[in-house]
């Protein structure tokens, strides 16, 4: 039996008298939702600010089914859904709507938006939701800050209960918040893209949490933005369960809380490593690996990425080939992974041509080993470049095989940039020096030493650490400042070179 009922507010007569003649003429034979249409004309469209089926009426005539008539409807959508291959079950306590029509233009604005059958399985309560008045809103606002068309249906594959949201009250503020971190306007769609979930998030929640607690420990309010464009998970990560016992553990570890700020603005997604499954074991395995554990939070410093690797695996590969390959034995990968902690993630390809080009010089294997210990970096030396600095060494400079078997970082200095004018500078003056008093200095400082009256005798120049500045040792006539450097400031200047 079919009720006409009134709703909230009188209806003229004649408005009356339409209603039932609409009641009466058969449903139109196509679905009444066209196809998504030119950028011009599209409901989609960033061109308006205002979509068209916001200014429809929310509360208006309708028909009221009987219980009878409601079952029916049901089964016959049920049994449409099951044609379809889906499966409808969770639909069962759900208000659906009264025809199948309805339900057919659905299924079918979600296909065209990219969805499959598969993904309606797979949150199948997203037919509940209607095209007009939850669909087109949602997927209009998301194109309007920046979601490009064809990544609505990624969008909604990811995260399919945004479908559910309301633009004023859920979207709208989470999008106002992430501007106010200064994340970038151009950079909030692909945060929400890597990241959906936080348009669920309460801003008074998580979100508000983390970013107080980073700010805390010395991060600079003014890099929140590009930590949460670059890994915005951190705004879904509760601070006492993930945040804080993170930051505690490595700061114990001896790496001061401003040299981790520094890393966590440049390195966000350290972060996201799992303290007791990955960075915890991972410490105790460069440990049970001969690193001491002073180097621990210098090996940090430089090389953030050590805390996240599979890396028992990884020390067990390399030292293996560092001790069969390289005639390195275990001591001396330890050593060589203090001053490079990348060498863990090198290829042994690579790492093994640098090696085969100084053992093609007539260099013992024992001694090409002691300067890779010295000097680690020279495996991911470009051999092209290690054959002219070779021959230059050779043929202009003339010097013996001793002198690279004692400073091998010659094969770290730009051929062109550093050896070639300051060779050339002191043969000029014909001074005899060793190549660590020549290449180890800053220019300002070997401009000191060309000058002098006299030649200061060799002392420990600044070891050479992938990823950061140079660590100042020894006298300190070699710093640039004309004082040494704590602990603390060396590992702050490299992180900040990250």
């Amino acid at each position: 039996m079919i009720i006409l009922v009134r709703r909230r507010f009188p209806m003229p007569l004649q408005y009356l008298v339409r209603s039932i003649s609409l009641l009466d003429s058969p449903p139109p034979a196509q679905p009444l939702i066209t196809p998504i249409p030119n950028p011009q004309t599209s409901p989609f469209s960033t061109q308006t600010s205002k979509f068209p089926e916001y200014e429809m009426p929310s509360v208006t005539w309708g028909v009221v089914q009987g219980r009878k008539e409601r079952l029916v409807s049901r089964i016959i959508i049920s049994d449409y859904l099951k044609s379809l291959g889906i499966v409808p079950n969770e639909l069962e306590h759900l208000e659906l709507p009264s025809t199948v029509d309805v339900m057919r233009g659905r299924v079918e604005f979600l296909q065209r938006i990219g969805l499959s059958v598969d993904d309606m399985n797979d949150y199948p309560l997203m037919l509940a939701c209607s095209v007009r008045k939850n669909m087109i809103p949602v997927l209009g606002y998301l194109e309007k800050i920046g979601v490009s068309r064809s990544k609505l249906g990624d969008f909604v594959r990811n995260y399919p209960q945004v479908l559910h949201a309301s633009v004023v009250v859920d979207l709208a503020p989470v999008i106002k918040l992430l501007r106010g971190l200064d994340v970038e306007r151009s950079d909030i769609p692909y945060v929400l893209q890597r990241y959906p979930e936080l348009l669920g998030f309460k801003l008074e929640g998580t979100m508000s949490t983390s970013v107080a607690y980073l700010v805390s420990i010395g991060v600079w309010p003014r890099d929140i933005g590009p930590m949460v464009t670059q890994y915005p998970f951190l705004l879904g990560m509760r601070v006492g369960t993930t945040i804080k016992p993170l930051v505690e553990y490595i700061v114990s570890l001896g790496l001061p809380k401003r040299i981790l700020s520094r890393m966590l603005e440049k390195r966000t997604y350290i972060l996201g490593y799992d303290l007791e499954e990955t960075v915890k074991p991972n410490v105790s395995a460069l440990l049970s690996f001969g690193v001491q554990p002073e180097a621990i939070p210098s090996l940090i410093a430089q090389y953030p990425p050590i805390l996240g690797l599979p890396l028992k695996a990884k020390l067990s590969t390399q030292q293996y080939f560092f001790n069969l390959k390289l005639k390195i034995d275990p001591e001396g990968f330890a050593r060589a992974l203090e001053k490079m902690p990348q060498i863990v993630s090198l290829s042994q390809n690579i790492m093994l041509k640098p090696v085969e080009f100084l053992r093609g010089r007539s260099m013992p294997d024992e001694d090409v080993a002691k300067m890779v210990v010295r000097c680690p970096q020279l495996l991911a030396c470009r051999v092209e470049l290690m054959k002219n600095s070779y021959y230059y060494f050779k043929s202009e400079m003339k010097r013996p095989m001793k002198d690279l078997f004692d400073f091998p970082e010659y094969f770290t200095y730009s051929l062109e940039a550093r050896i070639k004018p300051r060779h050339q500078k002191m043969a000029s003056k014909v001074i005899s020096c060793s190549l660590d008093w020549l290449l180890n200095c800053s220019d300002g400082r070997f401009e000191e030493r060309l000058h002098a009256d006299y030649i200061d005798k060799d002392t420990e120049g600044p070891s050479f650490v992938m990823g950061g500045k140079l660590e100042m040792l020894g006298n300190d006539l070699i710093s640039d400042q004309g004082n040494s450097d704590s602990d603390e400031e060396v590992l702050y200047r490299r992180t900040v070179s990250l």
